[in-house]
């Protein structure tokens, strides 16, 4: 088992491609039939022309998801990198795109045993995020909170998709004293005049 191996368990889904396995993991075609190769020995894939059957019944899959729910499940780095694979239209919003757009600088009511991670997704890709979810293990002290909608409009932040930043402003100002702080981290940040001076303790929005 190496990460090339772990990224293609986890990526892979019912009537599945290489090709499809190999943009969704980010990997080169020619390694993902490599390591496809080697699971269809283990018994985890079949090919059938262009399509790979994937069997979901296999020791060495299962053992492979057993590890990564055990070792991982309630790993938050873990949490928020798998949802690459996924293959599936998300962006980060709520507590969620402030965490982001304050570079990880501003998180509040959460904890190790405790912590939501807040997405959404689109409702044309929910079928397929459950799948994923169900597989990784959906419960643990980490977990998703998605909201489905029916399309979104996804801005980036240093390659993570997320709401824009005008959006989390806003979503900030509507639950203001919860993020007071972080209004003014965005203020230095971007050069926002947002008329935030939490340090002084005046309120002046």
């Amino acid at each position: 088992m190496n990460p090339h191996v772990m990224r293609i368990v986890i990526a892979a889904r019912p009537g599945d491609s290489i090709s499809a396995v190999s943009k969704r993991i980010g990997l080169s075609y020619g390694w993902t039939y490599r390591w496809v190769l080697e699971l269809e020995k283990a018994g985890v894939f079949r090919r059938s022309g262009k399509k790979l059957i994937l069997n979901q019944r296999s020791r060495f899959y299962r053992q492979v998801l057993g590890f990564l729910r055990a070792a991982l499940g309630n790993d938050v780095s873990f949490r928020y990198n798998v949802l690459g694979l996924f293959g599936v239209k998300y962006c980060f919003t709520a507590t969620d795109a402030v965490f982001f757009w304050t570079d990880r600088g501003y998180n509040i009511a959460r904890s190790r045993g405790y912590y939501p991670i807040f997405i959404k997704v689109r409702a044309s890709d929910r079928e397929m995020f459950e799948f994923y979810a169900r597989k990784l293990g959906a419960g643990g002290n980490v977990f998703y909170k998605p909201e489905f909608l029916d399309d979104f409009q996804v801005a980036a932040h240093k390659g993570v998709p997320v709401d824009s930043l005008d959006d989390t402003i806003a979503f900030m100002k509507k639950y203001f004293y919860n993020f007071e702080p972080a209004l003014e981290m965005i203020q230095d940040m971007y050069g926002r005049k947002l008329g935030v001076k939490y340090r002084e303790g005046v309120l002046n929005v």
